[in-house]
């Protein structure tokens, strides 16, 4: 078996163990694209909690994306402040709602499904402030196309388990990480891994020890036991 069977075959491995520990995650209440595009913007650097209050406050005071695009950035900003960074967030929340109007005479994302993979992702990563992590997760979650978001729980957990060489970087790391799962387990593995990562390996002091994946991580078989 070749290097790259091998992985694949390893990384297969973690999905099943991962999906046996902590069960089939299910993705938080599938959104329509834009919902989805905005959501995951106000969750850059901050938690869930308060992406979900700061996306609650913006939808309960203002009734449609078009409302968004065309209020006065003040307002905007004020309904978003639980996120942080609101000024920035709330800017580029505007903007590209602005474009998305430009480009398509609306703010129906749908027609993506019809583009292929790689033109769905292009076409989202046009707009500043939405990368390859924020692309992914509109993709598959809410257009249903494939496509593995890794952020930073799963781009430390990736380089522990020997799925991606130490020099690669986190956009190299989706097509790379993406190549190595079944494309019908892509939300289930994105969600499990992120799960490891934040309740188990840990940056600072990973719980090496109530891992369910230890004897297959380099990290923990490179690491001298006390």
């Amino acid at each position: 078996m070749d290097a790259d069977s091998l992985l694949i075959k390893h990384a297969r491995e973690i999905y099943t163990r991962l999906l046996d520990f902590f069960g089939l995650p299910e993705w938080r209440n599938p959104l329509p694209a834009v919902d989805e595009l905005v959501c995951t913007i106000l969750s850059q650097n901050t938690n869930d909690r308060n992406r979900d209050i700061a996306f609650n406050s913006l939808t309960r005071r203002f009734p449609t994306w078009e409302a968004v695009r065309d209020a006065p950035p003040a307002d905007v900003i004020e309904s978003i402040r639980s996120a942080g960074l609101a000024n920035q967030k709330g800017a580029r929340i505007q903007e590209v709602l602005r474009l998305i109007s430009a480009e398509t005479g609306g703010l129906d994302l749908s027609f993506l499904k019809e583009k292929s993979i790689d033109e769905a992702r292009a076409w989202l990563m046009q707009f500043k402030g939405v990368g390859p992590k924020t692309a992914s997760i509109v993709m598959v979650f809410s257009l249903g196309m494939p496509a593995f978001p890794v952020d930073t729980h799963i781009y430390r957990v990736s380089g522990r388990l020997g799925l991606r060489p130490p020099e690669m970087n986190v956009e190299e790391a989706h097509p790379h990480l993406a190549s190595l799962f079944d494309p019908a387990t892509y939300g289930p593995a994105h969600l499990n891994l992120i799960r490891l990562g934040r309740e188990i390996c840990h940056a600072r002091k990973p719980q090496c020890q109530a891992c369910p994946l230890n004897d297959l991580c380099d990290y923990y078989l490179n690491t001298p036991k006390q």
